[in-house]
């Protein structure tokens, strides 16, 4: 794999309950050259996005107390600009895209997901910063309430 090239190291945090995902997803991305903090469920993953400067944050989509939506709101509450990527493995059967889950990528935890997850992150350290329109955060929100009441 290629690293990214950089002045300074990227930071990356990164959340999903699965100890297991948590360490191969940290290894894929520390041999692109960056620096990876993890969380092992959405509480702790909005904790420490709140006490510190990333980049990019990775989150898993089912996690307990606070799944990777909810999780995604309240950090466009916090930073509309922050540059988010969902796994999930019920992509399709969920129908969970960009627009409804106020993600900048949604990838498919799949045998691809490790080249989808590379390319992601450099997409979006390459992407200069924008404002997520505020219906992102308000579309998002409204997927997992609606996710919830059907569940």
């Amino acid at each position: 794999m290629i690293k990214i090239p950089s002045a300074r190291p990227f930071k990356i945090l990164l959340v999903d309950d699965n100890p297991d995902g948590l360490l191969v997803r940290r290894l894929l991305l520390e041999e692109l050259g960056l620096e990876v903090e993890t969380a092992l469920d959405g509480e702790e993953g909005l904790r420490r996005f709140e006490s510190g400067k990333f980049d990019v944050v990775v989150t898993d989509y089912r996690m307990p107390r606070m799944n990777g939506i909810e999780m995604i709101v309240k950090i466009r509450e916090r930073d509309a600009a922050a540059r988010i990527i969902l796994l999930s493995g019920f992509v399709e059967p969920l129908g969970l895209n960009e627009k409804n889950t106020g993600a900048d990528a949604v990838i498919a935890k799949t045998s691809s997901e490790p080249a989808m997850l590379a390319r992601s992150v450099k997409r979006l350290l390459n992407r200069v910063p924008s404002r997520k329109p505020a219906g992102a955060a308000r579309a998002a929100r409204s997927a997992v309430t609606t996710r919830a009441n059907a569940g």
